[in-house]
């Protein structure tokens, strides 16, 4: 590939940026909106906001808080709300992430509509349960060289309901030259019945806002903000096999489910656990899920390496965990037909490969549920 087929697009998407921002800031310089009001699910909520800034924002203003992985920089594609107003048409930076049937229904993402005049929306009703939550951090642990775990001990409210598998959105705090608040999405790792708390994997990626401050700058006995709970990925209540798949701190749902289904004493049903990581150094809670193996008939866990070294000494499964997973729906699973469900969370790669796999040895596309990382 060339670099001018580089630098053309990056070059026309920097003049783009640049040209947004100038827009952005004269926009809210020349025009003043005043109040807008904003109805809820055919009057069931009303708001009166101060209108100019996004639709995602002044709904969290009013304690309403619709789902956005990125935190409202419109790289998602979570914070879908269905607009009934004339908002004007469809941005290019929502394209990407809508449906032609929610195109043509009046989807849009809220982070990048412009609250200007009163408003109808529809959005689902469990968004009304979603809290704005206050904790302390209690431990910081190193699970691996680049995934820690993070427990909350929950202030305000003192404890919390969710579903085994939804996710949390935590708030970082300014520090260095980040001047305001940034939010995240993380899977809860803890299980549901432990109310009081609430753990996280945050892996580390370079540049990241929220988990460079989680890595270089929160602190034992910090107060944190979370937004919870969050999601439509959980373990459907039927008696088809499961088959549960994660990588690096994906771990952290699937995780929730099975100690979940383990504390229960939902144990009848079949469940196969597949976690992929590089090599040794990248795999952390195995030896818990051993544990739980040994004393649960029906769970069956799997490591496996794609690149493992020497210095592992590892005598167990090698390859792609998308690889793994075929070999054992050919030989060790044995479903002979079963129904079976599929659960997933790790990278968009991972997923979208693991889909292909599964379809192919059986999973109804339908019946594959997953948590994909932005």
């Amino acid at each position: 590939m060339s670099l001018a087929f580089l630098i053309g697009p990056l070059a026309i998407g920097g003049i783009a940026a640049v040209l947004a921002g100038i827009i952005s800031v004269v926009d809210s310089i020349v025009n003043n909106y005043g109040e807008c009001k904003i109805d809820i699910n055919s009057g069931q909520k009303s708001l009166t906001v101060t209108g100019g800034s996004s639709l995602l924002q002044l709904l969290a203003q009013e304690r309403i808080f619709v789902p956005s992985a990125c935190g409202g920089r419109g790289s998602c594609g979570v914070c879908k709300v269905r607009v009934l107003s004339d908002v004007g048409p469809i941005l290019p930076t929502e394209l990407p992430y809508l449906e032609e049937e929610e195109r043509e229904n009046g989807t849009r993402l809220s982070c990048q509509i412009k609250v200007k005049d009163d408003m109808d929306i529809e959005i689902p009703e469990e968004l009304f349960n979603i809290k704005e939550i206050r904790g302390v951090v209690e431990e910081i642990n190193d699970m691996t060289h680049d995934i820690k775990e993070v427990r909350v001990k929950l202030i305000d409210p003192p404890q919390l309901e969710f579903k085994a598998g939804q996710y949390a959105q935590l708030e970082s705090k300014p520090y260095g030259k980040i001047k305001e608040p940034a939010q995240r999405a993380y899977s809860m790792s803890s299980p549901p019945h432990d109310r009081d708390h609430l753990e996280f994997y945050v892996r580390l990626v370079p540049g990241g806002i929220v988990t460079t401050w989680t890595f270089e700058e929160l602190q034992e006995g910090e107060k944190i903000r979370l937004i919870a709970p969050i999601g439509d990925f959980h373990m459907r209540d039927t008696d088809a096999l499961k088959v549960m798949i994660a990588g690096g701190s994906g771990m952290a749902p699937i995780k929730s489910i099975v100690l979940d289904m383990w504390e229960k004493g939902d144990t009848d049903k079949p469940v196969w656990f597949f976690f992929g990581a590089r090599t040794r150094k990248d795999l952390f809670y195995t030896e818990k899920l051993k544990e739980i193996e040994s004393k649960w008939e029906n769970f069956h866990f799997i490591e496996a390496l794609s690149e493992p070294t020497p210095e592992d000494k590892w005598d167990g499964e090698v390859g792609l965990i998308t690889d793994v997973l075929d070999r054992y729906f050919k030989g060790e699973m044995n479903t002979n037909g079963k129904p079976m469900e599929g659960y997933l969370c790790g990278s968009p790669g991972m997923i979208d490969a693991c889909i292909a796999v599964m379809t192919k040895n059986g999973i109804p596309e339908d019946k594959i549920y997953y948590d994909k990382f932005a």
